[in-house]
């Protein structure tokens, strides 16, 4: 499996594709083995969903909800809200995130 770089509430911004440039949280990112990983945006790629009927939701119907983008096509914000590369720094005995434009930690 490759290494992913982005986790569970960072900030990203969509850099392809028709939700090109849109930003938002990481809800869920989602490893299958022999697929490449995606992620869960907050408020991106929302798709119309038809649901039966069920204890939860009897009335049924169509719902709103994010679908999973290709984690290649997102790339994490940095403190100045730009697009950056994230890069590994050892700090003592931690391993930490900072980001490649600017350096600082993430």
């Amino acid at each position: 499996m490759t290494k992913v770089k982005i986790k569970r509430g960072d900030n990203v911004i969509v850099t392809t594709g028709k939700n090109k440039g849109s930003k938002g949280e990481v809800l869920q990112v989602i490893r299958k083995e022999g697929q490449d990983p995606r992620v869960i945006v907050a408020g991106v790629n929302i798709v119309k969903k038809h649901v039966k009927p069920s204890a939860s939701n009897p009335q049924g119907g169509i719902v709103e909800k994010e679908a999973s983008i290709n984690i290649s096509n997102v790339a994490l914000l940095d403190s100045e809200g730009k697009a950056t590369k994230v890069g590994y720094k050892v700090e003592g005995d931690k391993k930490v995130r900072i980001a490649k434009t600017t350096g600082k930690e993430i």
